[in-house]
């Protein structure tokens, strides 16, 4: 989960530490491991070509039909593919794009 408090961020990264210490002993399954990792691991940053790529290539969609899958409007997609709008996806439509490019668009549907 990203966030913009230092207090926050400090306290995900203990905690993923702790997990991962528990994990390390045995004490947490990896279901469990992957999960909180998940939660404490901030989504990678993508560049408009890295969005199309996914778009187009793992999601198969177009950019009317994209958007209205991620819930967020035609003109907003448009933006993260366009390298002169320099707008990049942030909070829940960051972590969705995520899982669409390492799950495929089936993780979201299921």
């Amino acid at each position: 989960m990203a966030t913009k408090d230092p207090e926050n961020a400090r306290i995900l990264r203990d905690l993923l530490e702790f997990a991962e210490d528990l994990n390390s002993y045995g004490l947490m399954s990896k279901s469990s491991m992957a999960k909180i990792r998940s939660l404490c691991v901030p989504p990678p940053a993508y560049t408009c070509e890295q969005i199309a790529a996914i778009r187009t290539g793992v999601a198969k969609m177009s950019q009317s039909v994209f958007a209205a899958f991620l819930n967020v409007s035609v003109s907003t997609v448009q933006k993260w593919e366009s390298p002169r709008a320099n707008k990049q996806p942030t909070g829940t439509a960051l972590r969705l794009l995520q899982l669409v490019e390492s799950k495929g668009v089936e993780a979201l549907i299921a």
